[in-house]
């Protein structure tokens, strides 16, 4: 783990409370709105930011994250410009750590090395990569590791125990338990199952395990974050930025506001967490 992701669950442990983790996508709708989101999110309550990399072929996302995908593409952002939000977001922020989210592809073409550096020098923490299986670890996992970035792993209601420590096996900073199968922006599954999945997870890593996919409000972030040692909340947030644009996809007065505001309320369903995990 880096020193940033390890202090962050360091200080959430002691304060006995779930990690809140935000998801935007970056570009959407355009470079300078979306690192005023960025900039505005921890001070709304977030812990760690994901920092969604578009890409043209999102096979992950639901409709509305491939909707900002779009829309960060056609404004003209690349995956330069998404290291490039990371290094302006840590002139004013030294301690929220960077976890970058996307797609195989554009690092490829991008160059593994050339981006590993660039991604370490902006100051971003680790990365979830969602295309690379651990059977290509040698790809990117293991070169992401030996410069000191995170690598961090999805796992699924269907990753059984024979799966798991395939997955687990270079995965650091924490593991990212998808609630439920399908694309991102589905319906939250039973929170007692979450519990039971968080607990198995658990038996086979010492790794925080952050639970995502389905999170929409204050209510659902409480009840997830009760069993897990992290709440992800992604598609709601990027949903806030959409609400807000003006006819043409532009963004409004309104953006920035709508999203931070929107992260403060979820947040207060983090905190709370706590409170239904220590009764």
């Amino acid at each position: 783990m880096t020193k940033r992701m390890d202090e962050k669950f360091a200080a959430l442990k002691a304060e006995g409370r779930p990690a809140f983790v935000t998801y935007f996508m970056a570009g959407d709708p355009d470079y300078n709105t979306a690192l005023e989101i960025m900039k505005g999110l921890p001070a709304a309550g977030a812990d760690i930011i994901e920092l969604g990399a578009p890409f043209s072929d999102p096979m992950a996302d639901g409709p509305t994250i491939q909707m900002a995908g779009q829309r960060a593409l056609k404004g003209g952002h690349t995956l330069e410009k998404t290291i490039s939000m990371a290094r302006d977001f840590r002139k004013v922020d030294q301690t929220t750590p960077i976890v970058m989210m996307g797609y195989y592809n554009p690092i490829y073409v991008y160059g593994v090395e050339k981006f590993l550096d660039a991604a370490a020098e902006a100051g971003i923490d680790g990365m979830i990569i969602v295309d690379l299986p651990p059977e290509m670890d040698d790809e990117l996992c293991i070169p992401a590791l030996a410069k000191g970035l995170n690598f961090i792993r999805l796992a699924t209601p269907t990753t059984d125990d024979r799966r798991l420590p395939t997955v687990l096996k270079n995965t650091s900073g924490f593991v990212y338990y998808v609630s439920m199968t399908g694309i991102t922006g589905s319906a939250l599954p039973d929170p007692s199952k979450i519990g039971t999945a968080v607990a198995r997870i658990k038996g086979h890593t010492d790794l925080p395990v952050c639970v995502g996919f389905g999170v929409k409000t204050a209510e659902h972030a409480r009840l997830i974050g009760a069993a897990a040692d992290g709440v992800v909340v992604g598609t709601a947030i990027v949903a806030e930025v959409e609400k807000s644009l003006d006819a043409d996809g532009k963004a409004t007065t309104n953006t920035v506001s709508n999203v931070t505001n929107f992260v403060a309320s979820v947040a207060e369903g983090v905190r709370a967490a706590r409170l239904a995990a220590a009764e």
